[in-house]
């Protein structure tokens, strides 16, 4: 509860004794609290970065400027939730009152509070998710009363446009959510897709972002993208019809806990063959997110086009030349050819976990 705060501006005058013997006056302002504020929540960060698989800690301290008549601790409650994209709903991460705490959904085990002193009421994550990422409210409250802060999470990764066998524009809102998941990735954010487009991410069709928005980022105006006319930027075709509205998407993906690989082998395969030799080397075949995470995060380069789990056939190049990506550094995409066809090869993936 917030309390009410009383400006009470008094005129007064500095006698200066100096040759000039004059007289300046002023405005002083007191401040006069009349029931508070007296707690106060601040994050010694706004913004902290982590990756997938590592641990983070989101801070957040709480000040008072009383002695609490009880010297326990248990009357202060501290509630960590996380800002849904709208802001107008929240989701549930951790609770802790005393000695009674609880997390919620996939935050289960992954969460507690640091407490490196009494006012410490920083929340720590382990095993960070894809999902993990955004913003998160610190609320704390002592009686009647509370004060929050907000701290973002963000995630070092990569965006990359996705569509499916069918094609483009064939995606309601929950396939691509789903379509980003089969390929080790979540849909990506507005955040995420402005940061990829400032570093240079330009792709002339529309996609789903999570927040049911549609856009796509354009760094090289041209006719059949907006108009060559255009400044570059992030199109926005607004907020479409989840269900029946029909888009690609824009998948976020990070570092991953494991070894990607091209598989050598003796001939070509067709699709079947190799999901079935990236088996027998104890592994899977490799997702279209890992591929990208791969070629983004650890500089992968390989001039081999192989198979990977979509049915799709890709190559990444860090280092362009004549005959792999002789212009620019890119995850290659050849198509999504006849799963019959014994012409490629197969990119894999081994999990350490």
């Amino acid at each position: 509860m917030k309390s009410l705060l009383f400006l009470v501006l008094i005129p007064f005058c500095w006698a200066d004794h100096t040759a000039a013997n004059f007289t300046l006056e002023h405005d002083r302002i007191i401040h006069i609290h009349e029931n508070g504020p007296h707690l106060l929540v601040k994050a010694e960060q706004t913004k902290v970065f982590s990756r997938r698989g590592g641990n983070i800690t989101l801070p957040c301290k709480f000040y008072r400027d009383y002695v609490s008549s009880d010297s326990g601790a248990h009357k202060i409650r501290v509630k960590w939730t996380k800002l849904t994209s709208d802001y107008l709903k929240e989701v549930d991460v951790y609770v802790e009152m005393g000695y009674h705490r609880k997390s919620y959904g996939n935050y289960q085990g992954r969460v507690f509070l640091r407490k490196s002193s009494e006012n410490d009421a920083t929340l720590v994550i382990t095993n960070i998710m894809l999902e993990d990422y955004g913003k998160y409210k610190c609320e704390v409250i002592e009686g009647l009363e509370d004060d929050t802060a907000v701290v973002s999470l963000e995630l070092e990764g990569i965006v990359f446009p996705y569509f499916p066998r069918l094609g483009r524009y064939n995606l309601n809102f929950y396939d691509a959510q789903q379509a980003c998941l089969d390929q080790d990735a979540v849909i990506a954010s507005f955040d995420q897709l402005y940061e990829a487009w400032r570093s240079g991410l330009d792709w002339c069709n529309a996609g789903w972002l999570s927040d049911g928005s549609v856009q796509y980022p354009i760094t090289k105006p041209r006719e059949p993208c907006g108009g060559k006319n255009m400044v570059p930027g992030v199109r926005n075709y607004g907020f479409s019809n989840k269900d029946q509205s029909r888009y690609d998407v824009f998948c976020f993906t990070s570092h991953f806990n494991g070894r990607f690989y091209y598989l050598i082998h003796p001939t070509k395969l067709t699709y079947d063959e190799a999901v079935q030799a990236c088996l027998k080397d104890g592994a899977q075949i490799a997702k279209v997110g890992q591929i990208f995470a791969a070629w983004k995060l650890l500089g992968y380069d390989r001039c081999d086009a192989g198979w990977l789990a979509d049915g799709s056939v890709r190559y990444p190049i860090s280092k362009p030349r004549k005959r792999c990506s002789p212009n620019e550094a890119a995850v290659r995409f050849v198509g999504f050819p006849d799963k019959k066809h014994k012409l490629y090869g197969v990119y894999c993936f081994r999990s350490y976990q």
